[in-house]
């Protein structure tokens, strides 16, 4: 289990590999998971019947017990591409419109995960938004939305399986001619939800225009930092790779026959919609050849233009290892709300004026047999103060270093001719070893960049020669 809404800037992180870098509650529950698999790969090699794993056929290798299959669940959508849904609402309901700079004020406070635009940001976007619309054009290869000019309203299409009806009016938007075409009662797209995470540097940015065009799709992002920007890859574009590289990591790649993949995903009530969670983890967007050379060079002729083509990019991954697959994970939603959700807690003070601030602390629970519990705050175990970082006593559990400790507790109770090939008489002494030899995760993952998730922001070396 895992709780937690922050991530450390790129000055904070440490080559010693004893803070957690990304504490959102996803992360911090697959850390979790992973020490708990450590234990349960102990009472399988200590031949103990309560774990999970058998034999496998190969010297050294385990793999699931039948029947044993693995679910996630998350309170709310995966930061990133996940987020940006649709938000619609019957024509009966519409309300009078704002506009000008206020509706992008509005928007920006109520619907925005964390991403506030500036004066000057509001300026622009009130411009652009006067400026252009969205119109998406059929080619060979796909669809593309195009930006053209003379219309002031954002008008789109996209069809919603499961309408979220914002709570107040204050947040609409300039919708006096959006979508004629739609009949009474029928669903309008008149907006999308923000996430706070941002493109990765290098690469695509959004448009930032308020309303349907202010992100683009399918980009691979970066979660936000307060200033110092950080290095974490978003929710959305991690649970990408999980689901074709498997939740166990590289280290216990050395261990298993085949990778560990989650079977269901599951999201608790919250916006949502199935499209965007399959596109989001399972499909993906991809800008490719010429278009994608001139948008990031900045072409004139493409300044003004936000295209995607929808390719199912990781679903058509070729050459993976053997016993790597892009998994066909099933997307589900809960009725149930998270009862200390920022939603719910709102719901239940409507009269109050209390500013809702999120936790600084993240939880973490695994299910094994020695401090089960782990809570940090800002990357550390809680109470941490300055003169003790850099001691053990400041360590998470799920921190780089404490699992690569347990990982290795792991491969020195086992004698050398049961040890998998990987690890056998070999000479590795830091994490970065560790991880590079287990090649066939290390070539999947070669081959999940190269293919799909390319601009991938990778912490340099420096940051995993630890031991």
């Amino acid at each position: 289990m895992g709780t937690g809404t922050k991530c450390i800037g790129q000055n904070k992180m440490r080559k010693t590999g004893d803070v957690l870098n990304d504490s959102h509650a996803e992360i911090v529950a697959k850390r979790s998971f992973q020490r708990y698999l450590l234990h349960q790969m102990w009472l399988a090699a200590s031949h103990q019947q309560c774990s999970i794993f058998i034999p496998g056929t190969e010297t050294g290798k385990w793999k699931l017990k039948p029947n044993v299959i693995f679910v996630f669940f998350s309170s709310h959508t995966p930061c990133g591409d996940a987020s940006i849904i649709p938000m619609s609402e019957p024509v009966s309901q519409l309300c009078k419109p704002a506009t000008g700079a206020g509706a992008v004020g509005q928007l920006a406070e109520y619907r925005s995960n964390h991403d506030h635009l500036g004066p000057e940001d509001e300026r622009k976007s009130e411009k652009m938004a006067g400026d252009y619309k969205i119109k998406r054009m059929k080619t060979d290869n796909g669809y593309f939305s195009i930006i053209t000019e003379d219309l002031a309203v954002q008008q789109g299409s996209v069809k919603r399986e499961d309408d979220t009806n914002p709570e107040s009016c204050e947040g609409s938007v300039e919708r006096q001619t959006a979508n004629k075409e739609t009949t009474l009662g029928r669903p309008k797209v008149a907006d999308v939800y923000r996430t706070g995470a941002k493109c990765v540097p290098g690469e695509l940015s959004d448009a930032r225009i308020p309303g349907l065009g202010y992100h683009c799709v399918g980009l691979l992002r970066v979660k936000p930092g307060r200033g110092d920007r950080t290095c974490s890859m978003s929710c959305s574009d991690k649970l990408a790779r999980w689901n074709v590289l498997g939740c166990q990591g590289a280290l216990l790649m050395h261990f298993l026959q085949y990778p560990l993949y989650l079977s269901a995903i599951i999201v608790g009530k919250c916006p949502y919609n199935q499209e965007v969670m399959r596109r989001a983890i399972i499909e993906r967007t991809l800008f490719q050849g010429p278009v994608r050379k001139m948008l990031i060079s900045g072409n004139s002729h493409f300044q003004n233009m936000a295209l995607w083509s929808v390719e199912k990019r990781c679903q058509h991954i070729s050459c993976l290892p053997a016993g790597f697959v892009t998994q066909e994970v099933k997307l589900l939603q809960s009725d149930l709300q998270f009862e200390h959700s920022h939603r719910a807690i709102q719901e239940a003070q409507t009269n109050s004026k209390t500013k809702l601030v999120p936790s600084s602390a993240a939880i973490s629970w695994s299910a094994v047999p020695e401090q089960p519990l782990d809570v940090t705050s800002d990357g550390f175990r809680q109470g941490t103060t300055k003169k003790m970082i850099g001691s053990h006593q400041s360590r998470s559990k799920i921190c780089k270093v404490e699992l690569f400790h347990a990982f290795q507790k792991l491969v020195m109770s086992i004698s050398q001719e049961d040890l998998p090939d990987t690890l056998r008489m070999k000479t590795l002494e830091t994490y970065w070893d560790y991880k590079e030899a287990a090649v066939n995760y290390q070539e999947a993952w070669k081959v999940l960049r190269s293919q799909a998730l390319m601009g991938w922001v990778k912490n340099g070396k420096e940051y995993l020669h630890f031991t």
